[in-house]
């Protein structure tokens, strides 16, 4: 298998059960954006809280450390397919739950909360389930091709889901919620036509080394450990969207479906990126490029902090998502390529904690620190951050720095 440009970019797309996953995985994303951005919209109306809008993320990312250890374990040991199929279900009553919230009147805020729980609860066991079923509906040669089309998915959903909401809004938040209830439905049906090529590992006996071993064996891969921690300080300080209600709000004085745009951008340049890796490859100096896009990545959320123009903040959200692609498509590459097919849920599941906490709890991390300083303020100290961990990283793990192919 190779990256390089001579690669057959839609080559994952002649298997019909990756064309199913496809459509699922973007299904999934789809009312995953839809869902973030109506909560938090939802839950700013009701509180005019950042600090609330922060909560947000931590109780959606508060699953992954409750159930850390089994999430993976439960990967490698069951049905991948099965798994997926009962997530999604979970996330279907869920979303049913937030309509009836967006119904009722003056509704206790801590209800949404335990929602977002669930959401987040079923979100931790499917991310490692859904990256260990895809190298087992897709031979090796197009696994590369398939990574990337995979990732342009959320990219995807990530532009129209934020639009989307925006849109719904204008009618009621109980539409967008119908939406996502009656897009996880068909997810679940799309995969009960998957028919994986290979069954997951025999079962081993549930002790504390099978549960820790995801943990020691990326301890033990100084490349893996190097690029998923990167990230994970990068975007736990530099994430700026989990402000953009209060940004739409109180900078750029405008509305949901403003909110939406903004939201949309990052994804806008996430898969212009994306699009162009899948049929280019990844390409050589993969370390200095990663290091290279977390300090931009930097740069640009400095920049959009301080900006007081709408279309200015909208092109440096671009730029962010752009470089934010980079990193994570040499990430997610390393960890799959390197991992053996019996790990692969447990080693998932570890990359999903790491990609949760720079997320959601960074979300909840930018929400506490805009209620102290403001979210100009937040913003741009975050991005500084950013910028300070690429230099910090590239010093500590020169093995990540060097490497020039990813195969």
């Amino acid at each position: 298998m190779s990256d390089s440009p001579k690669s057959d970019g839609w080559l994952a797309f002649r298997s019909p059960d990756f064309r199913f996953f496809f459509v699922s995985r973007f299904l999934s994303s789809f009312s995953a954006m839809m869902i973030d951005v109506g909560v938090g919209w939802m839950v700013y109306a009701m509180t005019d809280s950042v600090f609330a809008i922060g909560l947000v993320g931590l109780f959606s990312f508060m699953p992954n450390i409750i159930f850390m250890l089994a999430v993976g374990h439960t990967a490698d040991r069951y049905d991948r397919r099965r798994v997926l199929i009962i997530c999604y279900f979970g996330n279907m009553l869920a979303s049913a739950g937030l309509i009836l919230c967006a119904l009722t009147p003056e509704v206790d805020v801590r209800i949404v909360y335990t929602l977002v729980a669930l959401f987040g609860t079923a979100r931790a066991f499917a991310n490692p389930a859904s990256q260990a079923l895809l190298p087992m509906i897709v031979p090796r040669e197009a696994f590369s091709s398939a990574l990337a089309w995979n990732s342009s998915t959320w990219q995807v959903a990530s532009i129209l889901g934020p639009a989307f909401t925006g849109l719904a809004f204008t009618v009621g938040p109980q539409l967008v919620f119908i939406i996502t209830t009656l897009s996880y439905v068909a997810c679940v049906l799309l995969l009960l036509a998957i028919k994986p090529r290979l069954a997951p590992a025999a079962h081993e006996p549930v002790t504390w080394h099978t549960l820790t071993a995801g943990w020691r064996f990326i301890w033990a891969k100084p490349a893996i450990l190097g690029s998923i921690s990167v990230d994970l300080f990068a975007v736990l300080l530099g994430g700026a969207t989990a402000l953009l209600p209060a940004y739409a709000k109180e900078v750029f004085h405008t509305d949901s479906l403003g909110l939406g745009i903004l939201t949309c951008m990052p994804a806008v340049g996430a898969l212009v990126c994306s699009i162009i890796i899948a049929r280019t490859g990844v390409g050589g100096r993969c370390g200095e490029k990663m290091f290279g896009a977390v300090a931009i990545f930097g740069f640009a959320t400095i920049g959009f902090g301080l900006s007081t123009n709408i279309y200015l903040a909208g092109f440096f959200l671009i730029i962010a998502g752009f470089v934010d692609m980079v990193s994570v498509q040499i990430r997610q590459l390393l960890v799959q390529l390197e991992t053996p097919d019996a790990m692969r849920g447990r080693v998932s599941a570890v990359n999903g904690i790491f990609i949760g906490a720079s997320n959601e709890l960074g979300a909840f991390e930018s929400g506490a620190l805009a209620a102290l300083a403001g979210p100009v303020a937040a913003v741009v100290l975050g991005g500084v951050g950013s910028v300070a961990i690429a230099a910090i990283w590239s010093r500590l793990f020169p093995e990540l720095r060097k490497r020039d192919r990813l195969v």
